[in-house]
This record gives structure tokens, sequence and C-alpha cells, in this order.
């Protein structure tokens, strides 16, 4: 008896061994994420990654089941971010989600093909990354920041916790795709309301070090500290040198006012990240990233520490304690 007639005798049987009709293993997605801050620790969890895990497990992907997600971190060397761009490209993934527009930026010119969804990006159409918010037409798309928007909101905001405001500075990096754009927005509220606005640039660690003293220089009353990636990174540096400094701030997250800032007016990023999961379920389901429109933050978040307040000798106003969403004590 040859091979095909044994087992064509085993299947009359019924007796053919399991393992030949097994069902070929699950499909295994793999995503990239290339972010330029460092990975989440036990001791350090970071709740802007930890939230697009938890985004994308609650749509029924888990790491080591049927997702294997391929990690990329510059831990805040901006710089990195074209080389593990092309490492996430080399290793052939489904789809790569991108915290920033630096490391959005560096994927665009690594690939045209692989679908990329960016968590933050601020002025995605300005940027060049999408044709439109309604329709990217290209490999793009995701959650935009509204930072430039915003610039004249928390002018006001400040204004309000400092009635006699006249000279604020307005901390940017250099290398931000929107620098002049979010200078232009805060200088015009400021033209209109009698406030003289002081452009600081930094990039480094050193160079906001400097840039407190030059805002203490020139005699600033308080500080916008613009929506960009390495401030977040720093946030703890910049909350204590605006305490130390005697710099009221008002900052674009409520991460800065948790690492003790004294005020903060923007989106929930963390909620973003979580959004980023359903975008990249439906790129795996078929969907093509140029034909999900950008979405846009409908919710913004004014957090106050108190406790700062306290350090900085600031009475914060009954106004502005019933319009925060959050107060930290």
């Amino acid at each position: 008896m040859n091979r095909r007639e044994a087992l064509l005798v085993l299947l009359a049987l019924g007796t053919m061994p399991r393992a030949s009709f097994a069902q070929p293993p699950g499909k295994v997605w793999r995503i990239g994420f290339l972010a330029p801050l460092s990975r989440s620790t036990p001791s350090r969890p970071d709740v802007y990654y930890d939230a697009f895990v938890q985004g994308i497990r609650e749509l029924g992907y888990v790491e080591g089941k049927n997702l294997a997600i391929e990690w990329r971190f510059a831990d805040g060397k901006f710089e990195r971010l074209p080389g593990l761009a092309a490492e996430l490209v080399r290793v052939n993934v489904d789809v790569i989600v991108t915290h920033s527009t630096p490391a959005t930026q560096a994927l665009q010119r690594a690939t045209s093909t692989i679908p990329i969804v960016f968590a933050v990006a601020v002025d995605p159409v300005g940027s060049g990354f999408a044709a439109s918010l309604a329709r990217p037409a290209g490999n793009i798309t995701g959650l935009s920041v509204i930072d430039v928007d915003l610039g004249p909101k928390r002018l006001e905001l400040l204004k309000t916790m400092l009635p006699a405001l006249s000279r604020v500075a307005v901390l940017v990096n250099p290398g931000s795709s929107v620098r002049a754009a979010i200078v232009r927005s805060v200088q015009a509220a400021g033209q209109h309301a009698g406030i003289k606005v002081l452009p600081v640039d930094a990039r480094t660690p050193e160079e906001i070090e400097r840039g407190f003293v030059i805002m203490a220089q020139e005699r600033a009353e308080g500080v916008i500290i613009a929506d960009d990636a390495f401030f977040r990174g720093q946030r703890r540096q910049i909350a204590d040198l605006a305490v130390k400094n005697r710099m009221p701030a008002i900052t674009p997250w409520r991460e800065y006012v948790a690492a003790g800032g004294l005020m903060s007016y923007g989106q929930n990023i963390a909620d973003s990240f979580r959004r980023a999961a359903t975008y990249v379920d439906k790129i795996l389901k078929g969907a093509k990233p140029g034909e999900l429109p950008i979405e846009q933050p409908t919710r913004i978040h004014l957090a106050i520490n108190r406790k700062t307040a306290n350090l900085l000798g600031m009475k914060i106003s009954p106004e502005l304690l019933l319009r925060a969403d959050e107060v930290i004590e």
C-alpha cells in the first residue's frame, strides 16, 4: 500500500491524525511604533504609549497572540528618528504608529507605501502629511493637534491668572515645522491685548535653562510653552525652572501640571493615542489610510495646580477655578 492509499484508508476509518486537520495558525499582525521619547517602565509609566496598547487590546489585538509590536524609541535624541524609521521599514510591518510631527516626517521620507498613523501631529496638512483633513490621499492619516489655534486662548488664560500681564515669553522649538505659525498666532493676540510677546528658542535641556534666564532678563511676567514632543519629555525640568524663576507658565497638556506646572490648556493626548488604535484596526481590516479622515479634537482640557500657585504666591481667581476641568491640589 502506497502513502496515498494509506491516507485514503485512514480517512475512511475516521482515524486520520488530528494534526492534519488543524487550521493554520491565525494571522499575527505586526505594528511598528516610532516614538521620540523613552519606553515606559513600571517605575516610570508613560500614559501615552500605554494608552495605545490599551486601545488596541480593547479591539481584540493582544501582544504574543495575534499581535507583535516593533517598538522603536529615540530616548529624546530626535536625530535618531530617521535611522529608526528606516529600521521599521526594513522589518516590513503592516502599519506604523507615530508620536510627534518629527517622527512622522522621518517615516514619510522612509516609505510611501506602508500605512502610517500619527497619534499626534501639528498641522498635518501644512506639514505635508495630507492633501486635506477630510481626504488625506496618501499613506498617512491620524489625529491632529490644534496647538497653533490654542495660542491666543492660552494667552487669555494666563492674563486671567495675571490681570496686569504686559510681557509674556513663548518657549518654542526652532526645529518645529510650526514654530513660526505658533509665534505669529500669539503675537497677533498679544498685539490686540496690548501684551508684548518674546519668542524664546530651545531645542536642548541646556537651551531650556538658558531660555528661562533670558525670560528673566527680559522681564517676562509669564511664559507660554508651545506644544512640542521634546518639551513634553522635559516637562519636569520646565516645571521646576518656572517655579525657581517665579515664572507663571501655561502649558499644552495636563502632564505638565501633574509634574508641577501651574496650568495647562489642551487636548487629552492619552485619548488621542487610544483613538489611534481605531485607525490601525480599520487599516488592518482593509481600509486605505488616504481615505480615512484626519480627526481633530472636540474637547479641550483646562488643568490647574493649586500647590504650584501657592509656591508662586499666586491666588487663583474663582473664575478660573470654575472653568477648570481639573484642579490638582
